[in-house]
């Protein structure tokens, strides 16, 4: 253990060219290297005031919130594989596949 110890051991590395000695200033060099890093910088994020966003017509906005219809479902299922990880219910496609008369109404 003594022998890994030694070999893991950084006695000097070197930054910016020059060459650092001792765990004082390896310390030093290591905790100013991860502080630039990891400190908090403010970024201009873009604003939204002077955007003009598209509108969906009523039409379009309506579309989003109708029913599906059975056949768009039935569809659906049967477009995934029906026997890959269930949900969390337990329950996959597969079960639904094979009991899909008595589930379809729901």
């Amino acid at each position: 253990i003594a022998s890994r110890r030694r070999g893991n051991t950084a006695s000097s590395i070197q930054v910016d060219g020059v060459t650092l000695d001792g765990v004082q200033p390896i310390r030093q060099a290591v905790f100013s290297h991860f502080a630039s890093h990891f400190k908090a910088s403010t970024v201009d994020r873009p604003g939204v005031e002077n955007h003009q966003f598209l509108r969906l017509t009523p039409l379009e906005g309506g579309s989003l919130t109708k029913h599906f219809s059975v056949e768009e479902v039935k569809a659906a299922v049967w477009d995934c594989d029906g026997y890959k990880n269930s949900g969390p219910d337990g329950i996959n496609f597969g079960f639904i596949k094979d009991f899909w008369p008595e589930m379809q109404a729901d």
